[in-house]
């Protein structure tokens, strides 16, 4: 008897919870529930993954854009470069004719100085000032001032 009650009362329970309808029907119906739910999720997934495919694709834009404007300022910024860098080689091509030039001219002061006594009886008889009226280039004031530079009168 004891097992004739308790089937009773759990069958008693499901028509009181389905309010009279058929236990299948009940199923049906959560089963349908599930499935609208199942989809109504399916459909939320699909647009989040819509919604971050669009997102991803606005940002791959906006990085193309961006590495755009890197490599043209890349290219400006090494055109210059370039640009200074050709300029600084003729700058030092020419430094360095003038410290050749330079050079040159000292190395002719030295000799004038080193024959000034080849000179100095000419000097004696003429001064400054030579027999047809001009300046004598070799005069003492002339000779034993060295011409100097820095390689700073070159830079602007």
């Amino acid at each position: 008897m004891g097992s004739s009650s308790g089937v009773s009362s759990g069958s008693s329970m499901l028509q009181n919870s389905g309010s009279d309808e058929d236990p299948h029907q009940v199923m049906d119906q959560r089963k349908r529930k599930r499935m609208l739910s199942n989809r109504e999720s399916a459909r939320r997934s699909r647009m989040r993954k819509q919604e971050h495919l669009t997102d991803l694709t606005a940002q791959i834009g906006l990085l193309k854009k961006e590495n755009h404007q890197i490599l043209t300022s890349m290219n400006v910024t090494n055109q210059l470069y370039m640009n200074l860098e050709a300029e600084n080689s003729v700058l030092r091509a020419q430094m360095d004719e003038l410290s050749n030039r330079l050079q040159s001219l000292n190395d002719i002061v030295d000799c004038i100085n080193s024959s000034k006594w080849l000179f100095e009886a000419e000097e004696e008889d003429t001064q400054i000032i030579g027999g047809d009226g001009f300046v004598n280039p070799w005069s003492t004031l002339c000779l034993n001032q060295p011409i100097m530079a820095s390689a700073d009168m070159f830079m602007c």
